[in-house]
């Protein structure tokens, strides 16, 4: 006789494993973002900086996916996430020399690559649209969000928002989490050259054998440092900072303000 087939788990149900600490995490994730704006803008020749930078994106990424799990409105949390994005890209069109050459010069700030926080948005709505399911939205939603990622020029393009929906689709394992983001990265990786060497140190991949230098040359690619964030995303703290709310949206500009003024003082 045959077993009766398990009842369906609520997508609601499945909470996410790994580090809850989203405050804590955030204040990780500022860190890097700051050497790496540092890096692109006041030592553009120092690309050890970039490559720690690439730890922020994917802790971002997990924060959003924790806090869509707890959130009591998802509504006022992609409302808090755009209005934090709007307000603050004039700022970030300044500080990272993202101003296009229109005449009106509020346009030239929205006209620019955007910062980070439509991605963030966008990754949102699309994991809403798969769990709400209503009128397919899991099949069109994905979609949809993936194009305007394509058309908005958005940061990290539409493999970020690729990336929120796979991360959001593997949240209730660790293991999955891990194998998830080693494949991805990976496969982000492979539109960039390896890095011929760290902090000095000469990365001859040469002179190592075939089955070793293969492999190691996939890992050495730009966006594939974004796997330095699996130990954050993976291994729970004990402890969660204490920040409220309207503090963890405002210290993203005040990063900017310490790249504008670190900008300020070293090139001027």
């Amino acid at each position: 006789m045959m077993d009766a087939p398990a009842a369906a788990v609520s997508p609601r149900a499945l909470s996410p494993a790994g580090n809850h600490a989203t405050a804590t995490l955030k204040l990780i994730a500022l860190f890097f973002m700051l050497i790496d704006h540092l890096g692109a803008v006041v030592f553009p020749s120092l690309r050890e900086m970039r490559i720690l930078g690439r730890i922020a994106f994917p802790i971002y990424c997990w924060c959003l996916v924790v806090g869509f799990h707890y959130t009591r409105s998802v509504p006022k949390y992609l409302l808090r996430i755009l209005l934090t994005g709007v307000l603050v890209q004039p700022l970030y069109a300044i500080v990272m020399n993202h101003q296009t050459a229109d005449k009106n010069l509020l346009l030239s700030f929205y006209l620019a690559k955007p910062n980070i926080f439509l991605t963030l948005f966008l990754g949102l709505l699309t994991i809403w649209a798969v769990r709400e399911r209503k009128y397919g939205s899991h099949l069109w939603g994905p979609v949809i969000t993936i194009a305007l990622a394509t058309l908005l020029r958005v940061d990290y393009g539409w493999r970020g928002v690729l990336f929120i929906l796979l991360l959001y689709a593997c949240r209730s394992s660790r293991p999955a989490i891990a194998a998830m983001m080693v494949a991805y990265f990976l496969f982000w990786g492979t539109g960039y050259s390896v890095t011929t060497s760290l902090f000095g140190v000469p990365l001859n991949l040469k002179q190592l054998p075939d089955w070793l230098s293969q492999p190691l040359s996939a890992f050495l690619r730009m966006e594939t440092y974004g796997l330095m964030a699996l130990p954050f995303i993976l291994i729970p703290f004990r402890r969660n900072a204490r920040m409220p709310l309207w503090l963890s949206y405002g210290i993203y500009p005040a990063h900017l303000l310490l790249v504008w003024l670190a900008k300020a003082l070293i090139l001027r």
